[in-house]
């Protein structure tokens, strides 16, 4: 395939996929009831010239779910209050966009995808808090979204949030099936025409050592006991859901009440999966430690060999002591290095307390590309405000930082390599060009999905909707 129509495929695939995050983030636009078509009767009123006039009525039906005309009003406020344009955006590539979500949803229930009622709660829960937070009551959000009571509110919301997983884990479903081999990886690129080859920007490998400051005793025992009252507090009926969103100190898992999926392959630490695992239905655990921290962890529900659990996790306060003693011991090992004591490579293994860089020798993986190169467009800001102006094989002063998790420590940075901007080279770029492979297959996964599911569920657009020209064959000519 040219790289001209890759990258439009491509182009146009980010916009759907960003399009649908939008949407999906900003769950209160799109979502109705499940109602069979015909029991669905079209609102009219008087106009002032005494003429009947269609204010809001099913525009469009897909299996059991319905969209409303005023659904494509709700979906365009919603994109402008998050501060998105939609002067490019018409009403029917909207209402294409509304008809793939409820395919995702409607197929969803069809194959059984599990979406419990319990983890909607939970979200739902977390996203009222920041609700109320902005607007200020329980009463101004349901004011907000036009509804009677906070109990037809709740309702509705449910129902937003419920679909919009549905959707959400419906099109995971679809791409994590989608798996590519290398000798796809390399037909792909051999079809690339040469003056098409991608371009890719600057890069650079960075290796860092990383000191902990030691915990005391006495700081470790304030996070051990405030998790016992945790316990105690959810024992005698308070949600640990609630407890998770405001205090728990795992931004993974936080917004979601703590909520995780596992099973022995899920590649959580040890000492979490040990006291997952011996859990019975129901039950929360004592307080445990690992190196993120103090957990408690409360096991939901056992399905075959996956579980469904919540945990809260906090880190116990670093003493002013202990942050001096480590700055000591990171300047030590630095001016070792500058000194020619020991490599950097080797400092990393021996004296690092970093576990993921340590046996790399301190080389840093990009979360994003699971490589070890950075592009510096890409880069985390704080990374990048860190390395930008070191100079080759330059070690950084000591830096005192703060994890995702609060957790603070201290560490020196080096730039191992730099890769200057480039044209496409298979060996040097696999890893880039293989992902550029998997998301082109991955389109037409998608593609081929939806042409099978149209073809096979009951679809009916009406009006002037029917002289849309939407991307998919929603008309079935």
């Amino acid at each position: 395939m040219p790289l001209k129509s890759l990258r439009m495929k491509s182009i146009k695939m980010k916009n759907v996929l960003l399009f649908f995050v939008v949407m999906l983030l900003n769950t209160a636009m799109n979502a109705q009831e499940i109602i069979k078509d015909s029991a669905v009767v079209t609102e009219r009123k008087q106009n002032p010239t005494g003429k009947r006039q269609k204010v809001d009525g099913v525009i469009a039906t897909v299996g059991d779910y319905i969209i409303l005309d005023s659904d494509i009003d709700k979906a365009y406020l919603e994109i402008s209050s998050q501060g998105g344009s939609v002067k490019d955006i018409t009403r029917c590539q909207m209402l294409g966009k509304l008809l793939e979500d409820k395919l995702y949803a409607h197929q969803a229930i069809q194959d059984s995808v599990k979406v419990t009622d319990a983890e909607i709660k939970s979200m739902m829960d977390e996203r009222l808090n920041y609700m109320i937070q902005q607007l200020g009551t329980m009463d101004k959000v349901v004011k907000y979204y036009k509804k009677d009571s906070e109990e037809e509110f709740r309702s509705y919301f449910f129902d937003i949030l419920k679909e919009n997983k549905l959707t959400s884990e419906m099109q995971k479903k679809i791409v994590d099936e989608v798996e590519i081999t290398p000798e796809e990886v390399r037909n792909f690129f051999k079809k690339l025409p040469k003056d098409e080859l991608p371009v890719f920007g600057a890069e650079m490998e960075v290796a860092q050592i990383v000191v902990d400051p030691k915990i005391t005793q006495a700081e470790k025992q304030k996070v051990i006991d405030r998790l016992n009252g945790f316990k105690k507090d959810i024992q005698e009926g308070s949600s640990f859901a609630t407890k998770a969103v405001l205090y728990s100190q795992d931004p993974g898992s936080r917004s979601s009440g703590g909520f995780y999926k596992m099973t022995r392959k899920t590649p959580f630490v040890k000492e979490f999966k040990d006291v997952a695992f011996s859990l019975e239905e129901g039950e929360i655990s004592a307080p445990f430690e690992t190196e993120y921290g103090f957990h408690i962890i409360y096991l939901e529900k056992i399905k075959g060999q996956e579980l469904e659990l919540r945990h809260i996790l906090l880190t116990p306060t670093v003493t002013k002591e202990a942050l001096e003693e480590a700055k000591e011991k990171i300047t030590l090992i630095r001016k070792r290095i500058m000194d020619k004591e020991i490599s950097f490579a080797d400092a990393a293994r021996t004296m690092s307390d970093q576990k993921e860089t340590r046996a790399n020798g301190g080389i840093l993986i990009n979360p994003e590309t699971q490589d070890t190169r950075f592009e510096l467009t890409k880069m985390d800001p704080t990374l990048y405000s860190q390395v930008s102006n070191l100079k080759d094989n330059e070690i950084s002063m000591p830096i005192l930082d703060e994890t995702k998790s609060g957790k603070k420590e201290y560490k020196i940075i080096t730039v191992t390599n730099r890769i200057n901007e480039h044209t496409a080279d298979y060996a040097q770029d696999y890893v880039k060009i293989k992902d550029l492979a998997l998301k082109e297959k991955q389109i037409k996964a998608i593609g081929k999905w939806f042409d099978e599911k149209i073809k096979e569920t009951y679809i009916k657009i009406v009006g002037e909707y029917r002289d849309c020209d939407f991307t998919n064959n929603w008309l079935k000519k």
